[in-house]
């Protein structure tokens, strides 16, 4: 099922007295956030929008003032809030790559047609990104994210279908 919104980050922290936060980002591409002029604050779960003054980088963390927050009892409020953006606001992918967000909770089912499991979590082991798949009964499955593996993943219908090679199970 498709994502409404995107989490791209979480404020960690203030920074200064001037109203910065630390944002923790959720993305590799830090730059990113020079793009935005506004994104959804996450607080008492409500989306707040904030609009966007200024964009910095601090090692490897996003340093952002939004309007209207001038200080640092002000930015105080928002530490522990989750950062998101709808998906409009989302780069465009390449064709066959996915958002994370999209694919976990996906059915997963082998090439005979039996359900294996449902994604539970994504990682990248640097060659791949590494499927974590488990069924209902709580039994894990690593799929590696391969041509060789990864047969179909159709977001529409909620399916990804998997060709276990050898190994895996």
């Amino acid at each position: 099922m498709k994502q409404e919104y995107f989490e791209i980050g979480q404020i960690v922290n203030t920074f200064g007295i001037k109203g910065f936060v630390k944002i923790n980002p959720f993305t590799d591409d830090l730059e990113r956030f020079e793009e935005l002029d506004s994104v959804l604050v996450v607080k008492n779960k409500e989306l707040i929008e904030m609009q966007i003054e200024e964009v910095k980088f601090h090692k490897n963390l996003v340093l952002v003032k939004f309007k209207g927050v001038e200080d640092i009892n002000m930015a105080e409020k928002f530490k522990g809030c989750y950062i998101k953006i709808s998906r409009d606001k989302a780069r465009k992918l390449p064709e066959d790559t996915y958002f994370i967000a999209d694919l976990i909770g996906i059915k997963v089912y082998d090439d005979n047609g039996n359900l294996i499991g449902k994604v539970q979590d994504i990682y990248n082991n640097k060659s791949h990104d590494i499927y974590v798949v488990k069924d209902d009964l709580g039994k894990q499955i690593l799929l590696p994210s391969t041509k060789e593996v990864i047969k179909q993943i159709d977001l529409d219908e909620d399916k990804m279908i998997v060709h276990l090679i050898d190994g895996l199970v």
